[in-house]
């Protein structure tokens, strides 16, 4: 079976494909990923065949307005910010189709396409007669009577749980539009009037197979999904047994107690400095250890700051997160699909800090499952709060219990060995 694998975004939104691709390849099947240039380098550490396509709206990572919307978006005046970072971030979209487009005429031509909803290769894949698959990382794609899409801010009736689900598709659609009608037409050969084909139908109007990559157990309740759609647990890297641990982070884990990791991923807000210092403040008062992952620059120090905090603070570009977690009392993070679901498997309590889309979700079901304080989002994380979710992660006895039980449940579960048995019996299907 060939495999068309094809993303973009953050890490976050790569990694996990490159989990799948091991375990296709692992299955004996030949696989292709298509995703930003910026994880290129990420991919050929995994050895997976990649296909750059252009970073798009990556590029506006540093862009004053989408730090803006990244870091608040409430009320009016959060509505009129996201509106002006959707303006600047179209141009780029079209641009990535393009791209996408052009690159995915070069292939082989594969038997399905396994896609992020945000990325419409589903018109690709009707261009090249194969199945074209969706792949989630969080619930909000795939619509159910029994939840408010969770990707929709903003509080709604329980009596607009369907209908919430359009809101985001129609956010897509115009994100894309008019590029992907002139597109489809011009250089696929198809109907403009396609171009408004859900990622959720296939071509006939049938429902389309979707994966789920997240576990059932984080769930409220249990949701009502078509049977088409299959939620199979987590995608976990496996463990990477050529990554040697530094030996000076091997020093600081055991120069005391378990420090708590502090990282915010790919996320990037515009007051990165004032929170570099809250985050510090908040280690000494808190009387914690930490590791402080610097990411693309949200938590930084001088070297002064660096020195002066050397006994209880040690810095990192970066780390497995599967290999770093269980060395830790704690995990606060922005709430990322992957990092919650690399700080479930570690079994330890978390802290978590969402700025926007999906993360503000993952925030309220931590909480809500005993696993981590109540949320604290990046507009109100000062040292006095960060200080205190830190204390009530590393020493209540009852959030670390949960954790411990959530991190044997999530690990037991092989998402991505369920994920390629579906792509098979979509392809035998087909």
């Amino acid at each position: 079976m060939r495999v068309l694998l094809v993303t973009h975004g953050t890490r976050g939104d790569v990694q996990p494909y490159l989990t799948l691709a091991g375990g296709l390849t692992a299955a004996g099947h030949d696989v292709t990923l298509m995703g930003p240039y910026a994880f290129s380098e990420l991919a050929g550490s995994a050895g997976v065949p990649y296909v750059p396509i252009v970073d798009g709206p990556l590029a506006l990572r540093a862009d004053p307005v989408a730090l803006r919307a990244n870091e608040d978006s409430r009320g009016l005046r959060g509505v009129v910010r996201e509106a002006r970072w959707f303006g600047r971030m179209r141009p780029h979209c079209a641009k990535v189709l393009e791209d996408l487009i052009a690159k995915a005429k070069e292939q082989p031509r594969p038997d399905v396409v396994a896609f992020a909803p945000w990325m419409p290769a589903h018109h690709v894949a009707e261009w090249l007669g194969v199945p074209a698959v969706p792949v989630c990382f969080q619930p909000g794609w795939v619509p159910t009577p029994d939840m408010v899409n969770p990707l929709v801010s903003g509080r709604l009736p329980a009596s607009l749980s369907r209908a919430s689900y359009a809101f985001v598709e129609w956010t897509l659609r115009l994100a894309f539009a008019p590029a992907l009608a002139r597109l489809r037409r011009e250089s696929l050969g198809l109907s403009g009037r396609g171009s408004k084909l859900s990622f959720l139908s296939r071509p006939d109007g049938k429902p389309a197979t979707v994966l789920q990559a997240f576990d059932p157990c984080v769930l409220s309740g249990t949701p009502r999904y078509p049977p088409t759609t299959h939620t199979t647990g987590f995608w976990h890297l496996p463990t990477r047994d050529e990554w040697r641990m530094p030996a000076d982070l091997r020093a600081f884990l055991d120069a005391g107690d378990r420090p708590v990791y502090i990282g915010f991923g790919s996320m990037v807000g515009s007051r990165s400095a004032a929170k570099s210092r809250a985050v510090l403040a908040a280690v000494r008062q808190a009387g914690v250890r930490a590791v402080i992952a610097t990411g693309w620059g949200e938590v930084t120090a001088s070297e002064e700051e660096r020195d002066g905090a050397a006994d209880e603070v040690f810095f990192v570009d970066e780390a497995p997160h599967e290999r770093l977690f269980p060395h830790m009392a704690a995990i606060v993070h922005h709430g990322g699909a992957g990092t919650t679901a690399s700080a479930l498997r570690s079994g330890r309590p978390q802290v978590v800090c969402p700025f926007t889309f999906d993360q503000p979700f993952w925030a309220r079901r931590m909480h809500a499952l005993g696993l981590a304080p109540a949320p604290l989002p990046q507009y109100d994380l000062t040292a006095d709060r960060l200080a205190a979710a830190l204390d009530r992660a590393v020493n209540t006895r009852q959030l670390a219990e949960v954790a411990e039980q959530f991190g044997r449940r999530i690990a037991a579960r092989n998402g991505v060995e369920k994920a390629v048995e579906v792509l098979e019996t979509v392809v035998e299907s087909a």
